[in-house]
């Protein structure tokens, strides 16, 4: 039972929030804060970053906030260090503040606002449909045709 809300939980968070996007640039600004820090500190006396690898360790050190990336070594490494601790954290908590709050405020929707979501979710998943659940889906849009169809009658 609780596997079953977990899972669904998760897919909310996948399909209706900007989460893998937003977790996607973060990984690509990582490598490339990475490789700019490697490109800089390479070669320079006194550097701890020797590799991409150590460049990338750097990287996630730096940005867990914990201070136990080495300091660079260089000016301009130090620059770009600091401009990927600010835009990284930024992203990061950015990152968890928005899913949360996407989650949290559907439930916030106008009733419209959600029959449309729900049928637009349905449409998404009918392949993952069982046939009871594919007929249902078909009563509830024959429903709203004839519904659609009576207020149209109506306003003539």
């Amino acid at each position: 039972m609780i596997g079953r809300r977990f899972r669904k939980f998760i897919e909310q968070i996948i399909n209706r929030t900007l989460f893998l996007q937003m977790v996607a640039l973060l990984a690509s600004l990582w490598l490339v804060f990475a490789a700019a820090m490697f490109l800089v500190e390479r070669g320079v006396e006194g550097s701890a970053i020797r590799s991409y690898g150590d460049a990338l360790y750097w990287g996630i050190a730096a940005l867990s906030t914990a201070g136990i990336a080495d300091s660079p070594a260089t000016g301009a490494s130090k620059l770009i260090g600091g401009a990927w601790i600010i835009i990284g954290s930024v992203l990061f908590f950015g990152i968890i503040v928005s899913t949360v709050t996407a989650y949290f405020m559907r439930p916030v929707q106008r009733p419209s606002d959600q029959i449309i979501e729900s049928i637009e979710q349905s449409l998404e998943e009918l392949d993952q449909l069982s046939v009871e659940e594919l007929d249902l889906l078909k009563e509830t849009v024959d429903t709203l045709i004839e519904h659609v169809e009576h207020i149209k009658s109506r306003r003539q």
